[in-house]
């Protein structure tokens, strides 16, 4: 790390230090993560679910020591939980507490201080000096006015707390947003990021990655592996496997100790990779054709 970035030296640094981490980072993704440090600007990662995009940031975190706090989007998603709210019920005891002794406008400046405040994930991020990865997870979730919300925090790295002015952060944090695409993110977001689509690994990449992640498989095994899986993701299924399911199976596969991937351990285990009724029923009868065929 230099003084001017705080976050990754170069590309390669990027690719090093997240490799120790167990993150295999392609020359795009270390590019991308080492400008959004250098320009100290927000990284948004779309792509389907699964990819790597949340791993990323937390990889990030712990590649460069920074603490990771993470916003889970969702529909319905408010500012109260979101960015912060006021402790109403400490602020009534306290109103309670002054009998009617002091004038409103006393009351009224002595509730609205930072003893009441409730800080949620957006807020905590601005306010932390210490590094900082601020994870704001699948944003395509949450309503389109909450985007507003996120446009002051991804553009000035600042909160606007009426009753007690501007809050501006003092080392900004490194922000991701991830995206699964499921609607078009506004135009006003998307200019205030960088950004870095993510797609499932081709098969060489993503043995690389199983056999880092679990040491113990055979080579042969994970080849297999990561055929089936390719040929799994090529069909119609409700949800295809992540790259954590194919190192899930794997995990499974030595459990197991099994030493060829037939069509029968294929079978037994497949519920490891696919989690729907009808995408399992698609991919027995699928692999069986392209097996006799």
């Amino acid at each position: 790390m230099t003084a001017s970035n705080p976050w990754f030296s170069s590309p390669d640094d990027a690719v090093r230090r997240l490799g120790e981490v167990g993150y295999l980072a392609d020359t795009p993704t270390a590019l991308t993560a080492y400008l959004a440090g250098a320009l100290e600007k927000p990284l948004l990662l779309e792509g389907p679910a699964g990819v790597g995009k949340t791993e990323l940031a937390k990889a990030v975190s712990r590649a460069t020591g920074a603490e990771l706090v993470r916003l889970q989007c969702y529909e319905g998603l408010d500012e109260a939980r979101a960015l912060y709210e006021w402790n109403y019920k400490k602020q009534l005891l306290r109103i309670q507490a002054s009998r009617g002794e002091e004038t409103w406008d006393a009351t009224h400046d002595d509730i609205f201080t930072e003893e009441f405040l409730l800080t949620r994930p957006l807020l905590t991020a601005i306010r932390r000096d210490q590094p900082t990865v601020l994870l704001i997870d699948e944003v395509d979730k949450t309503d389109v006015e909450v985007e507003g919300l996120l446009l002051e925090v991804l553009s000035d790295f600042q909160v606007t707390i009426p009753e007690l002015g501007t809050v501006a952060a003092t080392r900004r944090p490194f922000v991701v947003l991830t995206s699964n695409a499921s609607r078009e993110l506004s135009e006003a977001v998307k200019r205030r990021c960088l950004f870095l689509h993510l797609d499932y690994p081709d098969a060489e990449r993503e043995r690389e990655i199983v056999t880092r992640q679990v040491p113990g498989l055979d080579l042969k095994v994970a080849t297999q592996l990561v055929d089936v899986v390719v040929r799994l993701r090529d069909l119609e299924l409700k949800k295809a496997p992540s790259i954590a399911e194919s190192i899930d199976w794997a995990r499974t596969l030595i459990a197991l100790e099994v030493g060829d991937l037939d069509e029968v351990t294929v079978a037994r285990t497949l519920g490891v990779v696919l989690k729907h009724h009808s995408d399992h029923a698609r991919a027995l009868k699928e692999l069986k054709l392209a097996a006799r065929g």
